[in-house]
């Protein structure tokens, strides 16, 4: 048998490839940035990064947001209310189509096919300009149920995937023990079915985070809004369009990094 390779001699390798990944990213992103300020010099382009931070926040009469920070407050509220209902659409969706009634098993797929087959943007239209008046609805909450609706039909096929990728004993042995299907589900087969699913759910809620940026075309002054009515302002296009860009990879980057961490904590329980 080959022996492995004894420990001072795998730090050293370990070392030598971490000192060669960081070269090759700091040169990845150093021919980045020499291709975005040729780019610049070539287009002629003033940049005015330095009018950036008063956009972001004030310090005049102590911390205050500035309108991109508030837009992004107006973001996290969307997304963190549409996350909650998507993920109980999704789920609600998902034990309708694994219902042995028909009628649920039918309403579930229409939804689904009629979701996933059209458009956000035609969705978000027809809920602000048709459902919204009819029910009293603000924009808000029109926003609300359009990212809802959409993302919880993707979410009902990681849902089904996750139960149904549970041992059908687990069942079995619950049934057997008298425990109602409401009992069953919330003690026995979603704590072991979200283990599995946390990866493609964390996918979702990025995709969520993205996904709002539509809601600025309903007058919602969210963190895309803000960014255009301070260019429309300012003319201040590549800076505050690479800000708000900024904004939302750090979010998901934090959404991913956090999911991480949970998913390890999870399968050390």
């Amino acid at each position: 048998m080959r022996q492995s390779p004894p420990a001072p001699v795998k730090a050293l390798a370990v070392r030598r490839s971490i000192i060669f990944d960081t070269a090759k990213y700091l040169a990845v992103m150093a021919l980045i940035c020499w291709g975005l300020y040729s780019a610049s010099e070539t287009l002629g382009y003033n940049w005015q990064w330095y009018q950036v931070p008063k956009y972001l926040y004030s310090m005049e009469e102590g911390f205050a947001p500035g309108p991109l920070l508030e837009g992004l407050f107006v973001t996290f509220r969307i997304t963190a209310v549409s996350m909650g209902l998507a993920f109980l659409i999704g789920l609600g969706t998902a034990l309708c189509r694994m219902s042995p009634y028909v009628s649920f098993r039918l309403i579930a797929r229409c939804y689904m096919q009629i979701i996933r087959n059209s458009p956000l943007l035609i969705q978000l239209f027809f809920i602000y300009f048709v459902v919204a008046p009819v029910l009293d609805m603000s924009a808000f909450w029109a926003a609300v149920l359009s990212l809802s609706l959409f993302e919880g039909a993707y979410a009902s096929e990681i849902f089904r995937a996750g139960i149904t990728s549970i041992d059908s004993g687990q069942f079995d042995a619950a049934k057997g023990q008298g425990m109602p299907p409401f009992v069953m589900y919330v003690h026995i087969i979603l704590p072991q079915a979200i283990r599995r699913i946390l990866p493609p759910l964390t996918g979702q809620v990025v995709s969520l985070v993205k996904d709002s940026a539509l809601v600025s075309t309903i007058a919602i002054m969210d963190l895309t809004m803000q960014g255009q009515n301070i260019i429309a302002e300012t003319f201040l296009t590549f800076e505050i369009w690479f800000t708000v860009a900024a904004m939302y990879l750090i979010v998901t980057l934090t959404l991913s990094r956090l999911a991480a961490v949970m998913e390890k904590r999870l399968m050390l329980t």
